[in-house]
């Protein structure tokens, strides 16, 4: 892995591209384009999937604190209103064969925790499981969360129905 600066979890993924063997560019998160008026917030990946597909990928980090993933339950999905325009702006500018996602990367906080068969990258004493959900399936089923700090979440639910398993995203 290339950059030691990005967090854990950007870090994490980044891991598991490499063992997944998918090719992808690290986008620079810390300049945004646009003017001081109407900038637009930069991705962190951009994944080449099978077929000349492209996935512009938005990385969130969320510590998992239950016990097993069966049902995917207690996962936290909240994401800025920014990170949605973000995304879907630079979904619009690449155009087709582009599309837009955010993959939630949940550090299992216990040691004993069961996986459901899930794929889990194991990073240092970290455990870490991905799910990812397509920006159309985020948006439009989102909710205010917290309007002081700008957050949107999904209802458990809503996820539950959506999150997919990387591999599933990247087919």
């Amino acid at each position: 892995m290339r950059d030691s600066s990005a967090n854990h979890y950007e870090r994490a993924f980044e891991g598991w591209l490499i063992d997944q063997q998918v090719p992808y560019v690290r986008a620079d998160e810390h300049k945004r384009i646009g003017t001081m008026r109407q900038s637009v917030k930069n991705f962190d990946f951009l994944l080449y999937a099978p077929l000349g597909r492209r996935i512009i990928v938005e990385v969130k980090g969320r510590t998992f604190r239950g016990t097993t993933l069966a049902g995917l339950k207690g996962l936290e999905c909240w994401v800025t209103r920014d990170d949605v325009r973000g995304l879907r702006a630079w979904q619009k500018a690449l155009g087709p064969g582009h599309e837009a996602a955010f993959v939630f990367a949940y550090r299992a906080a216990r040691v004993d925790v069961d996986f459901d068969g899930r794929d889990v990258l194991r990073l240092d004493r970290d455990c870490y499981v991905f799910l990812g959900i397509r920006i159309e399936d985020y948006q439009r089923h989102m909710r205010v969360r917290s309007r002081r700090w700008q957050t949107v979440t999904l209802a458990a639910d809503r996820f539950r129905a959506h999150a997919i398993d990387l591999s599933a995203l990247l087919a």
